[in-house]
């Protein structure tokens, strides 16, 4: 019988010393502890970042749209794509694993890699753009604090310095595990969202708030595209990570609770945050023309404020990367990489900072290849979105064993390892959400596809056309009959 069991040890338990030494297997339901509480805290921390603004400021220079309009656009792309992060992370709570090891259930053993690699490019291409803007946030108060060059391409050592220690705060809590990992999100909530409210007061009376009252309103078009824009750079990308921590969430949490802890604990910073940025942006579109963020926004802010928001943005970026780097650890895990999971997160660190140095030392640009990142990866993760929530509505319990179980008589090996119905659900989603999909902005423009020019893919369509797409086809070949495990 082949296993995952090099992953960790599963006879020690997770919650005991700092150190959480299981990898992916099932939590035991009689170590499962948590509440909906701490998942509000997790959520809340890792989207208080200041990626936020440029996501607002792009509601108004790209789609077009009012204020007001912006601000309901956030509303219901950043809590509307949260709930679904909620009602994925009910089947960790279910199985006690994380998302991509309970998807062996779904695709099967061997069919499960595609959704797999997909899912770790996500987190390895968020983590990238986390340690990208804090290195320069770094950068910048390095500059304030001892006079340096705050230009990257000027000062390589110093930027790569800036790299590491990011890095090595990211790795010093997402290494330890789940049990530091709440608690450092929780607390740290309370000291980086205090320091960005009071970011915030001087960044709100820049607002030139004659160029947002005298702004004319958008199509209804235009909205439908913001909030796909809004959707797949928040919690559509988190979607495939949500069950790696509620699977420490006791048998008892209610559903409705989970989905509420992250549809409230990611949307209130959200919608603060998209909404500042589609204020400040009413008047100069310069913070969604930036290849530096952290500098457009520093622009902005009197010089003594200057520090006190560096930090935050520093802060903000490592909670954010915390959750995705632990998450990323144990998709690799997923994948068949015999190490321990706290080695696995180095692995991951290591990919993330080659490609910070290369957006900082080599690339011209930085929100470009930003926003068509996040369009091209929408697309897949929506598609295994469509088809495992679909097997959820039937599916009530996972099989422990069957899923550490990598051999031909495994519980998930179905059919030479792949489970056909979902793995072509998945495929066949991808490429006709694709279809109506632009990967890029303005010149920059990456990919293109044969059905953009529709109203579907004009607006930001295309990712709710993959789960459609993937949902149904999941359906109609038979993931709706009813399962056991």
């Amino acid at each position: 019988m082949s296993s995952d069991t090099a992953f960790g040890d599963a006879a020690v338990r997770a919650e005991e010393g700092a150190l959480e030494t299981r990898g992916i297997e099932p939590v035991p339901e009689n170590e499962r502890h948590g509440h909906p509480m701490q998942l509000f805290w997790v959520w809340f921390a890792a989207n208080i970042s200041i990626l936020g603004l440029p996501l607002g400021a792009t509601l108004v220079t790209v789609q077009k749209l009012a204020f007001w309009q912006a601000a309901i656009v956030a509303v219901a792309g950043a809590v509307g794509s949260f709930a679904i992060v909620g009602a994925v992370s009910v089947a960790g709570r279910r199985g006690g694993a994380p998302g991509l090891t309970l998807s062996r259930a779904v695709f099967g053993v061997r069919g499960n890699a595609g959704p797999t690699v997909v899912s770790l490019v996500s987190r390895l291409g968020w983590e990238t753009v986390n340690t990208t803007t804090a290195a320069f946030a770094l950068l910048s108060l390095f500059a304030i604090l001892f006079g340096a060059d705050s230009d990257a391409k000027a000062q390589p050592v110093l930027t790569i310095v800036c790299i590491v220690v990011f890095v090595a705060f990211t790795v010093l809590v997402s290494g330890l595990g789940h049990r530091v990992l709440v608690a450092v999100q929780r607390w740290a909530t309370w000291v980086f969202g205090a320091l960005n409210v009071v970011v915030a007061v001087p960044l709100v009376m820049s607002v030139d708030w004659t160029a947002v009252g005298s702004a004319t309103a958008a199509p209804a078009g235009a909205m439908i595209a913001g909030i796909g824009t809004i959707a797949a750079g928040t919690g559509i990308g988190w979607a495939n990570a949500s069950a790696d921590m509620s699977r420490y969430q006791s048998p008892a949490a209610r559903a409705g609770s989970l989905v509420a802890s992250a549809a409230a604990g990611a949307g209130i910073p959200l919608v603060l945050l998209i909404s500042l940025g589609s204020l400040l942006s009413a008047g100069d579109p310069t913070l969604a023309e930036a290849g530096d963020p952290v500098a457009a926004i520093r622009g902005l802010l009197p010089s003594w404020m200057a520090v006190p928001y560096l930090i935050a943005a520093f802060g903000g970026l490592l909670l954010s990367n915390h959750l995705s780097v632990y998450s990323a650890g144990l998709t690799t895990l997923t994948l068949g990489v015999r190490i321990k999971r706290v080695y696995a997160v180095v692995v991951d660190v290591v990919v993330t900072t080659a490609g910070a140095i290369y957006f900082m030392l080599i690339a011209d640009g930085f929100y470009g290849p930003f926003i068509a990142f996040i369009s091209l990866l929408a697309v897949p993760i929506t598609a295994w979105v469509g088809v495992f929530a679909t097997d959820m509505v039937r599916r009530r319990r996972y099989d422990a064993a069957g899923l550490m179980d990598l051999g031909r008589t495994g519980r998930y090996w179905y059919r030479g390892g792949v489970r056909w119905q979902a793995l072509l659900a998945w495929a066949v989603a991808i490429v006709v959400g694709y279809q109506f999909t632009t990967a890029g902005t303005g010149d920059d423009v990456w990919f293109t596809g044969l059905f953009a020019a529709s109203w579907p893919g004009q607006n930001g369509l295309g990712w709710v056309l993959t789960f459609v797409v993937a949902a149904g086809l999941y359906a109609a070949f038979g993931g709706l009959r009813k399962v056991d495990r």
